[in-house]
């Protein structure tokens, strides 16, 4: 969860010195889901990811060097600088890519899932998607399509109450995303999303039903963005008083790492040394990631497949 933080951090100073170009959306104060979820999720299963991806593909695994170079637009990113934030991939590690439209995540994940139970590997799917998702068309195909064959697929609903700048309660109906899978015959969960053992629990506990051929579920975690939806959003749709109650009650990095104190025995120099351990590592993609060459226009088709 610090790398995370650290990384989106970082990107966000790089972006404020031109050193970054077009947009990007952050996911600072929600690291807890991708953290919880990867973290249940075993060596070859794969993951979906959407435009707010960074979280999920640093906790599947990704090595922030070639992170940080894909987003500067250099030929040693994962993509060769030619997906960048909405686009970038980890095909080697299980991370199947993220993506610009919204829900479009859901769809390529089911596919994937029926790859994997017609052949027999025994691999889950794990589908990030947002609340916006909620109510798209892809996300009811998705799960009727995955309920009708009982497909190996975790729907993980990140609700960080807004869909760009539309409030969730005045968007969604039915009170949660989690309840709507009641319509497909699917168990639906509805967990404190900053909170990461209770996501890893409602991972775990998912996982292993539908490795034994339960079928999917729906896990909606409840958390929270501090940042816009965009580079380019002002957060005029709503209060600095919100997000900073949420940034002060609760952080998810800052409550376990109080769990780990007042409950666990672990000692306050070994969080400092785990923070100082994670800034030091996003410190070196960065430092790699300037020095590496840059993509070159005149291969742009070299890195491209269909």
């Amino acid at each position: 969860m610090l790398e995370i933080r650290y990384f989106e951090e970082a990107l966000e100073e790089l972006f404020s010195r031109g050193l970054l170009h077009g947009t990007m959306h952050l996911s600072i104060g929600q690291e807890a889901v991708a953290e919880g979820v990867c973290a249940a999720l075993d060596d070859g299963d794969y993951i979906t990811s959407t435009h707010r991806g960074h979280g999920h593909t640093l906790a599947h695994g990704a090595d922030p060097t070639a992170m940080m170079a894909e987003l500067m637009m250099k030929d040693t990113g994962y993509c060769r600088g030619r997906g960048g934030s909405m686009h970038i991939a980890d095909v080697a590690n299980g991370n199947l890519g993220a993506n610009g439209i919204v829900a479009g995540s859901m769809t390529i994940a089911t596919g994937a899932a029926l790859t994997q139970q017609m052949q027999g590997t025994g691999k889950v799917v794990a589908c990030f998607f947002g609340d916006g998702a909620a109510n798209e068309g892809a996300f009811h195909e998705s799960l009727n399509l995955a309920a009708v064959w009982d497909l190996p697929v975790l729907f993980i609903c990140e609700n960080n109450q807004y869909g760009m700048s539309m409030s969730q309660d005045r968007s969604t109906a039915g009170g949660s995303v989690a309840a709507r899978s009641a319509a497909y015959g699917m168990p639906g969960t509805r967990v404190d999303g900053n909170d990461v053992e209770a996501v890893y629990e409602a991972t775990h506990e998912a996982i292993v039903a539908t490795r034994r051929g339960d079928g999917p579920a729906l896990i909606e975690c409840v958390t929270y963005r501090y940042r816009g939806h965009s580079k380019s959003d002002r957060n005029l749709y709503r209060t600095q008083d919100e997000i900073e109650d949420w940034r002060t009650h609760r952080d998810p990095i800052e409550r376990f790492a109080g769990k780990l104190v007042a409950e666990r025995g672990v000692a306050q120099s070994n969080i400092d040394a785990a923070r100082e351990t994670a800034r030091s590592k996003i410190r070196d993609a960065v430092q790699a990631a300037v020095k590496a060459p840059d993509a070159d226009p005149a291969d742009l088709t070299g890195a491209a497949y269909a």
